[in-house]
Parts: structure tokens; sequence; C-alpha cells
């Protein structure tokens, strides 16, 4: 299967997850393109199964990653789909934040106008190390009312792998029996 991976980081942490999904695919014999949205990434039309992904950054995600998916809506519809999200908003796993995590990813699909076959929230990384005064001062305050860590003096990864592992095989699973495609 050819697998078409396109992501959109600002700290690196999406990145680093669409790399593992890249690693993983490749280790079970499917051929994978993993691609940045703002490195001119290829259309979707050879790929048998399109997975899209992008940090939420001040309840937003990357413009770029918006284009892409405007641009070649007609081809990731015409195939398998999906679209992970990485947020901080998900850690303290409480029902009212997961479902403003899921809001915020809806508006941006609706702004895409795109309705992916499914959607997974993964959790961030912090990395207060990298932050300036200001960003560390914000996530702290934020991260303390999601339950993760305040201790700035160190990153902190939130990333549960083997989910992400589990929903790299279930949407080949999906891929492999047609299901999702238009």
């Amino acid at each position: 299967m050819h697998i078409l991976i396109i992501y959109a980081t600002v700290e690196g942490q999406t990145r680093k997850i669409a790399r593992a999904m890249e690693d993983h695919l490749q280790s079970l014999g499917h051929a994978v393109s993993c691609c940045n949205a703002i490195d001119a990434p290829p259309s979707p039309e050879n790929f048998d199964l399109v997975l899209l992904g992008g940090s939420v950054h001040i309840g937003h995600y990357a413009t770029a990653l918006k284009h892409y998916i405007l641009a070649n809506k007609a081809a990731i519809e015409a195939r398998p789909n999906a679209f992970f999200s990485v947020c901080l908003h998900i850690l303290s796993g409480e029902p009212k934040a997961m479902e403003e995590a899921m809001d915020i990813t809806r508006q941006f699909t609706d702004a895409c106008q795109w309705t992916p076959k499914r959607i997974e929230q993964i959790a961030g990384a912090l990395k207060y190390v990298e932050y300036d005064f200001f960003k560390r001062f914000m996530m702290k305050q934020i991260v303390k009312r999601e339950g993760g860590s305040t201790d700035t003096t160190q990153d902190h990864e939130y990333t549960d792998w083997a989910r992400v592992i589990l929903f790299c095989d279930e949407m080949v699973a999906l891929a492999e029996k047609g299901v999702g495609v238009k």
C-alpha cells in the first residue's frame, strides 16, 4: 500500500509523531511518503491512504495545512483518509476538554470543507526549555488546568505512542477493506 502522511508542526512534536507513523508503516512493508505541509508535498492522487495532521496552537492549526487540504480536497476524499490532531488540551481526559479539542478540530475541517473519515486526538509535548519567558508562563498556566507538569526546568512528552501505532494499524485495515472510499 502507498501511504501519504502530511503534517504541519510548530515545535516539532507533530513531525515526531508523523515520522513514528512513517517508521511503523514502513516496518509493515508499506511505501510511505511523509512530508511537511510547507514543503510543497505531493498530490494524494497516487496514494491508497492519506493521513493528515497538525498541532493546535492558540486554538488554530497551521495555514499551510489548510491550504494543502483545500487544494487537494477531491483527491483526499477519493481515498481513505484521516486527520490526527496534536493537542495538549486533551491531557486531563475530561469529557469537556475532549469536546473542546474536537470542536477546534471540527472548526478547522469545516473551514477546509472536508469531513475526514476519522479524527484522532493525540496529546503532544511541552517544550518548556525552548520557550521564552512569556510562552513558558502561559503554557504553565494552561497545563496546570489540564493536569500536566508545571516543572519548567525540563520538557514533557505526553504522546501515547502505543495509541499512535494502533491508529496507523486501524487506518491501514480500513484502507485494505476499501472503507472510506467515495
